[in-house]
């Protein structure tokens, strides 16, 4: 193809590959790229470079030897921490989406949480292989939920937000700090959405925080007795518009 036969709807393949377009454009550009050669090979080419960039081979533990040699840090008297840009927001207003997407700069310490937000991001990266985001393959909640059934001990919400544009696409059984935990899984354009949900240890409810985590978007909270984890590789907007739409339905 001649540069002046370029196809003039190839930079929407960037923006349909990211999730930016409608229900309404995605779905024309999807069609369009049945019949346009070179639409379809940029966007099959993001796609590669994308699952490449997810692989465990572009990550390296240091071996024993070198971390043996680093030097040991000498012990100080803790000081207070300032208050930085962090990976971490709290979201005292959830519905000031374009706040929080424009950034929220408070610090929060934390550890064990951070291990688990690694440990989350890690199973959904291996989740995202072909045949394993989902058990059940299905729409409807009614089908979803009660397979859950004696598959583990309690009871996970499950909501529908297909008319959000945030579909729910099946659910499977995974496992966070060696316990079986509900997996549901949601759609918005051509991004899946982990929801992570297992019992609460109290009955503390807990707003919503936001991390970021190698390209991924994490929100997480409790509520209802549960302890719910979204993650996702959409724009952080967009998956903390999913987490306010899912707190709503009923």
């Amino acid at each position: 193809m001649n540069a002046g036969d370029d196809c003039k709807q190839v930079l929407l393949t960037q923006a349909d590959f990211d999730g930016e377009l409608d229900a309404a454009k995605a779905a024309e550009q999807e069609a369009h790229r049945e019949t346009c050669a070179q639409c379809r090979a940029v966007y099959e080419n993001l796609t590669l470079v994308r699952n490449a960039l997810r692989t465990d081979d572009l990550y390296q533990r240091a071996p024993d030897s070198l971390r043996a040699a680093l030097p040991r840090p000498s012990p100080a008297k803790p000081a207070a921490k300032p208050i930085t840009h962090s990976s971490w927001w709290p979201i005292s207003n959830f519905g000031m989406g374009a706040a929080l997407a424009a950034g929220i700069a408070l610090l929060i310490a934390w550890s064990d949480t951070s291990d688990l937000t690694d440990r989350i991001v890690d199973d959904h990266i291996r989740a995202l292989q072909p045949g394993h985001l989902w058990d059940v393959e299905s729409t409807d909640r009614h089908t979803v939920k009660p397979w859950f059934d004696g598959r583990i001990d309690f009871a996970p919400p499950v909501k529908d937000l297909a008319d959000k544009e945030f579909p729910l696409k099946g659910g499977r059984l995974d496992y966070v700090d060696g316990r079986p935990v509900a997996g549901l899984v949601y759609e918005h354009g051509h991004h899946p959405i982990d929801l992570l949900v297992w019992p609460a240890s109290g009955t503390t409810a807990e707003a919503p925080i936001v991390a970021m985590r190698n390209g991924y978007t994490i929100v997480h909270w409790t509520e209802g007795g549960m302890v719910l984890w979204a993650v996702s590789d959409l724009e952080r907007g967009q998956l903390v518009d999913f987490v306010r739409l899912w707190r709503e339905a009923n």
